[in-house]
């Protein structure tokens, strides 16, 4: 199946409950705000989990994850090293609220929108560098989701896949998000083996740099799907593109179709 503007999430923005393939209702379903932390006010309170140097690899460079002003930054160097030490993580997960944090369950619509910055030192590489995922929580499980900085015949670009079934979603050029910022907004149809739909969208400014989609596909294994955003790279990177880096976020928010 080849990736379509038009799926089971409708417009950018919602769309009907038929279109989108839920129960009927009394109401048009639309994107409803559940959660809008602030840098300033919320700091690290704004994710369910943190993963700041796990091994304890590199603590003078601590902390690696801090909200400074309006903006959360992830550093990344080149001594860091996960816990699995052919790796680099520096990572957060979930979506905090006063209450608790929210819950991505199966048949449940979600959308999350930010801005990221990219500095050039965070260069795409030959093995895998995640900037944010998708999963089910607890360890060894498989992302579902990922957008990554992968280079492709030498050139730099930013793609979203699906894991499970190696489904490229979409790929564009990497060059253009560098040194700026960038709007992301992903959606997410929760389904179990092709009940699933995704949709993502890079903008800059008011060029809109990809926009693409995919329906009748995996987002589901068990219990719950998470977010995670951050750098998590691969030391077998060969063609030299690992750097001290850093990567920053702001405006992050996180909505519900009902």
């Amino acid at each position: 199946m080849t990736p379509t503007r038009r799926t089971l999430l409708g417009a950018a923005l919602g769309g009907t409950a038929a279109a989108l393939g839920l129960p009927a209702t009394a109401h048009a379903a639309s994107w409803q705000l559940k959660w809008s932390p602030s840098a300033s006010a919320d700091g690290l309170r704004a994710f369910e989990t943190i993963e700041d140097d796990r091994a304890d690899s590199h603590t003078a460079g601590g902390p690696h994850i801090r909200a400074t002003g309006d903006t959360w930054r992830f550093d990344m160097h080149t001594v860091d090293r996960d816990t699995s030490t052919d790796r680099q993580r520096q990572e957060v997960t979930g979506l905090r609220t006063g209450s608790g944090f929210l819950r991505w369950t199966e048949g449940q619509t979600w959308r999350v929108t930010y801005q990221m910055y990219l500095p050039s030192s965070l260069k795409a590489t030959t093995s895998f560098t995640h900037i944010m995922q998708m999963k089910q929580p607890g360890n060894g499980t498989s992302p579902l989701v990922v957008q990554s900085l992968r280079r492709v015949n030498g050139a730099q670009t930013i793609e979203l896949k699906l894991p499970i079934d190696d489904i490229l979603v979409g790929r564009t050029d990497l060059a253009p998000l560098h040194d700026s910022w960038t709007d992301v907004d992903i959606q997410v149809k929760v389904g179990d083996g092709s009940a699933g739909s995704v949709r993502w969208i890079l903008k800059k400014g008011s060029t809109t740099l990809i926009d693409v989609s995919r329906s009748g596909v995996d987002t589901f294994l068990a219990d719950r799907l998470r977010p995670k955003w951050g750098i998590y790279r691969s030391l077998g990177d060969t063609s030299g593109s690992l750097r001290n880096c850093h990567m920053l976020l702001r405006n992050m928010r996180g909505y519900q179709l009902v």
